[in-house]
């Protein structure tokens, strides 16, 4: 059965991460690691990806695991939210 655009909901995307940067105003780095099997290989390959998060309060600092979730663009690279800090950095 097809869905009509009014039944079809967009499901958010979620990821989890640390804090590289948040020296700008409003604005942290994270990095998002994972890893992925090699296609040909099949030998566990590491991959990272950093992403520009809107950090509204400023509460996330450096080394911090955080949880962002996707939102509209908020500026030419931001397209993140901070939601929640899962662990505070030592």
């Amino acid at each position: 059965m097809a869905e009509t655009p009014q039944e079809q909901v967009a499901r958010r995307k979620v990821r989890q991460g640390v804090v590289v940067s948040s020296e700008r105003d409003k604005t942290i780095t994270v990095r998002i690691d994972s890893q992925v099997a090699h296609p040909i290989y099949g030998k566990t390959v590491r991959r990272s990806s950093k992403l520009h998060v809107h950090d509204e309060k400023n509460e996330a600092g450096l080394g911090d695991l955080v949880r962002v979730i996707e939102c509209r663009p908020l500026s030419k690279t931001k397209r993140w939210r901070l939601t929640e800090i899962v662990e505070r950095a030592r």
